[in-house]
Parts: C-alpha cells; sequence; structure tokens
C-alpha cells in the first residue's frame, strides 16, 4: 500500500512542480497551439498556448513508478511495464503529431491514416505481449475473456480476435479522450475522474485478488499485479489532477496529443489488465459520448447532403454554440464524468456483495 500511495503523492507533486517550468521552457521556443480555423470565435484568443503538456504527465507517472519501487524496494511487474509501455508508445507518436502541427504552423498534424497506423502497430504489440510472461499460476497480464465486472465466463475469444478487440479499445479510446480535450481542463478532470475510480477497483481486487487466497473465495478477483495497476492507476490521477492546476481556464498550457492519446492509451489498458472492460463504457462515459457525437455529426451530414445534427461536433462545442460558457460546459461535463466514475465504481463493488 505504501507503492501505491507514494506512487499518487510523487505523480502530483511532479506534474504539479514540472509543469510551470514546462511552460517557461516551451514559451522561450514559442511552442505553441494552433487553433482550428472552423472552431468557436472565443478560442482564437487560445492560439499561442503551450502545447505538448502531456510530457509533463507521462514523465510524472514513470518517475512515480519507479521511485515509489526503488523506496519501497518492490519489484515492476510485468502488468506494470506493459501498461508504461503502452502509455509511453502512444504518448510518443502524439508527439510526432503535436510537433508537425507546431513545425507546420497548423492546427492539423500526423494524416488521421498515418496516426492510425501507429496505434494499430502499439495495440497489436500490446495484446500480443500482454498474453506473455505468465505468473506462476499462469496467469497472464490479459485474458481471453470479454469483461464487464469480471471477465465474462461464456465469451472466450481466440487469441487473434482477443488482440484485434484489444488494438480496438485502445485506438478507440485514446481517440476518445483526444475529441473530448477540447476545452480548458475538459479531458485533463474527466481523465482523472476515471484513474481515480480505477485506483479504487483496483485496491479492491489487490484485497480479494486470487493469488493471495490461502483458500480461494468463489467471487475473488483472478487478475494480474492488481497492486502495481492501482499504483499506476493512482500515480495517473495525481498526475491528472497536478497538470490540472495549469490547464484549469484560462489554461497555461494544454496536453495536446501527447497527453490525450496515452491518456486514452492506459484507460483501455487498464480496463483490459483488470477485467472490466465493458465498464469502462460507463465509467468514461463522457468520452464515448463526444466520440458518438462526432461519428453521428459526419454520418448525419453525409445522409442529409449538408446538414449539421448538432451546431458543432464534438458535442462540448454543441453547448458552446447554444450560449454555454466555457467553464460552464466544463464544470457541468466534469460532474457527468464524476457521477459515471462512482457510479461504475458502485456497480463494481455491488457485484461483488451480492455475489457474498
Amino acid at each position: 500500500m505504501k507503492t501505491v500511495v507514494g506512487a499518487g503523492v510523487i505523480a502530483l507533486l511532479v506534474a504539479l512542480i514540472g509543469t510551470r517550468f514546462w511552460i517557461e521552457f516551451l514559451v522561450k521556443r514559442q511552442y505553441g497551439q494552433f487553433v482550428r480555423s472552423d472552431g468557436p470565435q472565443s478560442h482564437a484568443v487560445k492560439r499561442g498556448t503551450p502545447t505538448m503538456g502531456g510530457v509533463v504527465i507521462i514523465v510524472a507517472v514513470v518517475l512515480a513508478y519507479a521511485i515509489s519501487h526503488l523506496v519501497t524496494k518492490a519489484k515492476p511487474s510485468a502488468s506494470g511495464l506493459l501498461l508504461l509501455g503502452l502509455m509511453l508508445g502512444t504518448g510518443f507518436l502524439g508527439f510526432l503529431d503535436d510537433w508537425a502541427k507546431i513545425s507546420k504552423q497548423r492546427s492539423l498534424g500526423l494524416s488521421p491514416r498515418a496516426k492510425l497506423i501507429g496505434q494499430t502497430i502499439l495495440g497489436v504489440s500490446f495484446g500480443y505481449l500482454s498474453f506473455q510472461f505468465p505468473d506462476e499460476r499462469g496467469v497472464t497480464p490479459a485474458s481471453q475473456y470479454v469483461s464487464f465486472l469480471r471477465d465474462i465466463s461464456w465469451v472466450k475469444l481466440p487469441i487473434i480476435l482477443a488482440i484485434i478487440w484489444m488494438t480496438f479499445l485502445i485506438t478507440a479510446y485514446s481517440n476518445a479522450v483526444n475529441l473530448t480535450d477540447g476545452l480548458d481542463g475538459l479531458a485533463t478532470g474527466a481523465s482523472g475522474a476515471v484513474f481515480a475510480a480505477y485506483s479504487l477497483v483496483c485496491i479492491w481486487q489487490r484485497n480479494q485478488w486470487c493469488g493471495a487466497q490461502i483458500e480461494v473465495q468463489q467471487l475473488c478477483y483472478e487478475v494480474r499485479n492488481p497492486q502495481d495497476l492501482a499504483g499506476i492507476s493512482v500515480a495517473l490521477a495525481g498526475a491528472c489532477f497536478g497538470f490540472l492546476w495549469w490547464n484549469a481556464r484560462p489554461a497555461k498550457i494544454f496536453m495536446g496529443d501527447t497527453g490525450s492519446l496515452a491518456l486514452g492509451a492506459a484507460m483501455a489498458g487498464m480496463a483490459i489488465f483488470s477485467r472490466t472492460e465493458l465498464l469502462l463504457t460507463i465509467m468514461g462515459v463522457l468520452f464515448v459520448v463526444e466520440t458518438a457525437s462526432s461519428a453521428i455529426q459526419v454520418a448525419y451530414f453525409k445522409l442529409t447532403h449538408g446538414k449539421r445534427f448538432f451546431k458543432m461536433a464534438p458535442i462540448h462545442h454543441h453547448f458552446e454554440l447554444l450560449g454555454w460558457d466555457e467553464i460552464t460546459v466544463v464544470i457541468r461535463f466534469w460532474i457527468v464524468s464524476g457521477v459515471a466514475a462512482a457510479g461504475a465504481f458502485g456497480l463494481f463493488y455491488a457485484e461483488w456483495v451480492v455475489g457474498q
């Protein structure tokens, strides 16, 4: 438990303090954000705000993991290292996208095709490696079962389909967080709520872990390295909240694709390793709605030959154009995200209580 708490505290402090110096570094080099020309006019003032703040979030989590393990002399786990690797890989892909925007001085970075190819390579690699490294009980970081509150015993996929399923989740959620990252602090606060809920999920799984039971209970959790997953989740939550200090309106820095792709992929990886893949659709419902609104807008536009279902997509811009202040949209969406995360954890806990 010391490793878990220590990781959260370290990540919070590194993000809180480190972001300030990262802002100064970026400002000196004029690495600023370019705002989409068709967006709300109120966003024009954000042009030039430093971006690539996700670098600090990633560094904070990696440092928190390393330092907490060194201090407590805990051994890094396969699950923990794979999850950090996924976060670093997608973060690097996002960094390339952010750098392309800065170097070309436009709001578009890598092409959608290039980004999708990168996400697919990372997803497949992560999926394949997740079926390696069995522990002494033969449990690998990921399982072949589709999961909700735990693995669904009657929905087992062949390994190839399981890897495709995991790649889809990683791609979907990394893009979902990226779409949500359009208002000051929106994606950061919502991500923090999801990771805070996952911290509780993983801590509970550690307390009811099959690998720690002398007499294995019927409802124990057959997961790999739940304590390490809890530490990473707490670190991610702490890093998000530390970064939010500078990212809240008016934002002094944006996380950019570096942060949004990394956070979305980490969410998917956490869901895969904690055997709660479908539960993430409830826990991260804001990201699901944001993505669905963009898909509906595109489909409706094509079907009606130019008409729009929303005033603008993703949906947070729709509410802005309805007259809501940006801060109003953000706070209300935070409330939705917080309630959804709490409700999802309630379902997770209720399943265990009812089954006793």
